[in-house]
């Protein structure tokens, strides 16, 4: 398994995550706070509910920008043969320019449709 595949699967990881936290906030800042008996910040363990998905959230979107950008680093850094593979044959390539021919060396047309 090469480094790109292990950032990918990481960045699908955390795409999904912060689409799951971004989801459980309310946008009128309820949020997950609210839906646990209303009177959300007499409940000792949701009182902060928004401020964990609120940095979450922060903490998830900046872990996927450095996870692209990681992942972007071992795409440039990958080695220019495995790259280049696919171009390659075993073909020998001809660099000459073809030869061109002067009028007096091609062919006579011939009218086909006489």
């Amino acid at each position: 398994m090469s480094t790109f595949t292990i950032f990918l699967a990481l960045i699908i990881i955390v795409a999904f995550l912060l689409v799951v936290v971004i989801m459980v906030q309310n946008p009128k800042g309820g949020g997950l706070s609210s839906s646990f008996g209303g009177g959300g910040q007499q409940m000792g363990g949701v009182k902060k509910t928004t401020d964990f998905l609120d940095k979450s959230t922060w903490t998830l979107a900046t872990l996927l920008l450095v996870l692209i950008l990681l992942s972007n680093v071992t795409i440039m850094d990958a080695p220019a043969d495995a790259a280049s593979g696919v171009f390659e044959s075993d073909e020998p390539v001809n660099t000459e320019a073809p030869a061109t021919q002067s009028p007096a060396q091609q062919p006579a047309e011939t009218d086909s449709a006489q």
